[in-house]
């Protein structure tokens, strides 16, 4: 195996977080059991935060960025897998506590490790990556606590960003009615290609005046935003609703009553993609690539090359960015 490879390293120096191009080798990596040559990765908004400092995401310096990846196994201490073998490892500690997707080589344990399914490229499992992870395990979760699309309209928050896009994709192609909400007035076409039938704008609520329960609109709710748009949710919500919580965009805080959980028997279902284990995880790949695989994915994907990546994350931060951006690393 040729040592020395390229990767991009956060550091932090005098108390200030950055990240630059760095020559590794294999010596460097962390602990594991599976050698991956890594053929892709992803952008998402936490690897932004990571990068650039501007969120608390990063808990050991220097880290390897990148909390997805995907590519060929080199070698394996663990009989699950051998080399030659497509793989995808996302989530866990990568990226933010163990080195991650943006380096040639990536070391990883094979409990992260899950086998890329049979009729998925690793190019398209990293246009899905963790967000796509996180929305089919939303939705999944919403259906095993009884959501079908005859029971109502689904409510789709940050529907631009990763997870809000093909979460609505998804959704539409199962036959739900997916009503998208956005702060972007200008991507509402970019949605109703997706699917979504209606587009609502989050400057026209007023959330300063949420009633413990208003008038039920939505059977289900993928939400990224928290905080009032949450709460604003579950007031909302249909006799039986359920809620899948996915992401803080907007805050961590929830302000609400029990008035949704008691009066209308609606369910708040926490969505945690980064540690859920096997077989639960390899199942959700499974059905990434079988009936949850999004019909729009190209469309809603961009792909950079591995020395674009730094210029990439003030577009995230800035809020620039929809769909998915896909890394090529070193290409398949």
């Amino acid at each position: 195996m040729a040592d020395g490879f390229q990767a991009l390293l956060i550091e932090e120096n005098e108390g200030k977080v950055g990240h630059r191009f760095a020559t590794m080798s294999l010596a460097d990596l962390d602990a594991g059991e599976v050698v991956i040559r890594v053929a892709f990765s992803s952008i998402n908004y936490k690897d932004a935060l990571a990068a650039t400092g501007a969120g608390k995401i990063i808990r050991r310096f220097p880290c390897v960025g990148g909390i997805d990846l995907c590519g060929t196994v080199v070698s394996s201490a663990d009989d699950r897998f051998k080399a030659g073998d497509p793989v995808i490892a996302t989530s866990f500690d990568i990226g933010v506590a163990h080195h991650g997707g943006y380096a040639e080589l990536a070391r990883v344990p094979a409990d992260w490790v899950v086998p890329l399914p049979a009729n998925l490229s690793l190019y398209d499992a990293m246009a899905l990556g963790t967000a796509g992870f996180t929305a089919a395990l939303g939705i999944v979760r919403m259906e095993e606590n009884g959501l079908t699309p005859a029971k109502g309209p689904v409510i789709v928050t940050g529907a631009t960003g990763g997870v809000g896009s093909l979460a609505v994709d998804m959704l539409a192609q199962r036959g739900y009615q997916v009503v998208a909400l956005t702060g972007k007035a200008s991507e509402a076409d970019y949605l109703r290609e997706l699917g979504a039938s209606e587009v609502l704008l989050r400057q026209d609520l007023d959330l300063s005046k949420i009633r413990p329960l208003d008038s039920g609109r939505w059977a289900g709710a993928v939400d990224n935003l928290g905080g009032d748009y949450l709460a604003w949710i579950a007031s909302t919500m249909l006799q039986g609703g359920t809620i899948a919580s996915i992401g803080l965009a907007s805050s961590m805080k929830l302000n609400t009553t029990v008035a949704p959980f008691i009066l209308r028997g609606v369910s708040l279902l926490g969505v945690d993609s980064g540690y859920i284990r096997e077989p639960y995880r390899s199942g959700v790949w499974q059905r990434l690539a079988g009936d949850l695989r999004p019909p729009h994915l190209a469309a809603m994907t961009r792909r950079v090359a591995f020395a674009e990546l730094p210029a990439m994350f003030d577009e995230f931060i800035g809020g620039r960015i929809k769909g998915r951006v896909v890394v090529e690393v070193g290409g398949a």
